[in-house]
């Protein structure tokens, strides 16, 4: 009995290191998404699809995109949207028009170049993925893919809520 309590223990010990590993697991992702495979995406950009992603999922919504909402989405003050969408609008990836249902407002549409950048950054994303876990099983590869998008839509689900 007292053997099966020790593996017990250890395997909770385990389970506990392994839990409190995975957020900055998380914090190194992004991190790694700058490595070097086939048409790698510069630094500048790489931040600059943050703001782009955040768009095309408030539009997805069948939302007026505005920079409060994207201040909104990303959980910081209205200025520092304000400035990164600016960013966006300059390097020609985003493009501001007048609402069509309120006049007053404007809102962010991707431009032909920011779906293009963005294009380019989910081939770059799956490069990098295959390129990473390249001595993985199918199987394992595909497990760690679903959980991921399980988590990320458990995230969504909780944010909406």
């Amino acid at each position: 009995m007292k053997n099966h309590e020790a593996e017990t223990a250890v395997e909770a010990a385990v389970a506990e290191e392994l839990l409190n590993a995975v957020g900055p697991a998380f914090g190194k992702l992004r991190r790694s998404s700058l490595l070097e495979v086939e048409n790698p995406i510069s630094q500048k950009d790489l931040g600059r699809t943050l703001v782009l992603n955040v768009v095309l999922e408030i539009a997805r919504d069948d939302t007026e995109v505005t920079v409060g909402a994207v201040a909104s989405h990303l959980g910081v003050d209205p200025s520092v949207a304000s400035r990164m969408v600016s960013d966006c609008i300059s390097a020609g990836y985003l493009v501001r028009a007048a609402s069509q249902r309120d006049g007053r407002r404007t809102v962010l549409h991707l431009s032909p170049e920011g779906e293009e950048l963005m294009a380019r950054f989910r081939r770059h994303q799956r490069s990098a993925y295959e390129h990473i876990t390249a001595d993985w099983s199918e199987r394992d590869r595909l497990e760690l893919a679903r959980l991921m998008v399980k988590y990320v839509a458990a995230q969504e689900a909780l944010r909406r809520a």
